[in-house]
């Protein structure tokens, strides 16, 4: 019954994990128009930097390291 709660509770952190990496493409895919990311070899014309994106990109940045490191519960 202990190594089923604890496979449970693996599983359930992963999924959790997944989902977080899910929704933060979704908001980095909202934050750029929703525009698809394509690749390509060349480059797009350069666009204009607005401080509230980047403040929005430094601050989902520091909240993932922040999971990362495991302080952010």
């Amino acid at each position: 019954m202990k190594d089923n709660k604890k496979v449970t509770a693996a599983i359930a952190a992963v999924t959790h994990y997944m989902r977080m990496e899910e929704e933060a493409v979704l908001m980095q895919q909202t934050a750029m128009g929703g525009m698809p990311q394509v690749l390509s070899s060349v480059s797009a014309p350069a666009a204009r930097i607005s401080p509230w994106s980047m403040n929005g990109r430094q601050t989902q940045m520091q909240m993932r390291n922040l999971m990362q490191m495991r302080t952010f519960i």
